[in-house]
């Protein structure tokens, strides 16, 4: 009777361990949320419609919404979309202040914070992809990346893309960012008039 005992508790906890050790193996390969993006700052070719979104773009944040303080960045880069493990973060571009501590220079992604979608796609036509070429893996969402600043200042990179089709009037178009202790927390809208910036994009990577 004492073995049958230890033979029933033996048998649930051996489950339980080969439970745990698939869940670590499935976290450690990011399961099936290990996606991967890209994320880039863009501009489009004229307005709407038709345009075509291009990589190279620029966005800007103000400290306040006087816009005395104002940071505008450049960039682009890759992440994978699996919180609370090992993340592959790339990318960077550059920077320029104006107002209090102005100054200009490179950025680098140093980190991932998190990553959520949110419903949205690019119609196209009218729109044309020049990003990655290929409409249907554009995603909206909101990306929040840990980054270093090349005059050593630390901050995080916040990317938010409001595609055309079906997303919320909650999230918004473009970037925020801080540097130090400045919080560039008031995004300015996209562009209306050339060269049509303030503008994000993500992409599934396949």
């Amino acid at each position: 009777m004492k073995r049958l005992r230890l033979l029933g508790f033996a048998l649930p906890l051996a489950g339980i361990v080969l439970l745990l050790l698939s869940l670590l193996v499935g976290g450690a390969s990011g399961g099936s949320s290990n996606h991967r993006y890209q994320w880039d700052i863009i501009h489009l070719s004229t307005l709407p419609p038709p345009t075509t979104t291009l990589p190279g773009g620029t966005a800007s944040a103000c400290a306040a919404p006087s816009c005395t303080n104002m940071i505008t960045l450049t960039g682009s880069g890759t992440f994978r979309s699996n919180p609370g493990h090992p993340q592959d973060v790339t990318g960077g571009g550059t920077w320029t202040t104006v107002g209090a501590g102005a100054g200009s220079g490179t950025y680098k992604v140093t980190g991932f914070v998190s990553f959520v979608l949110a419903p949205g796609f690019l119609p196209s036509p009218p729109f044309t992809d020049g990003v990655t070429g290929v409409a249907a893996d554009a995603r909206s969402g909101l990306a929040v990346l840990q980054i270093a600043y090349s005059d050593g200042d630390e901050g995080v990179l916040v990317v938010s893309c409001d595609l055309p089709g079906g997303t919320p009037p909650t999230l918004f178009e473009g970037i925020t960012a801080s540097k130090g202790f400045v919080d560039y927390w008031d995004q300015v809208g996209p562009q209306s008039s050339a060269p049509f910036g303030n503008r994000t994009a993500f992409h599934e990577v396949h």
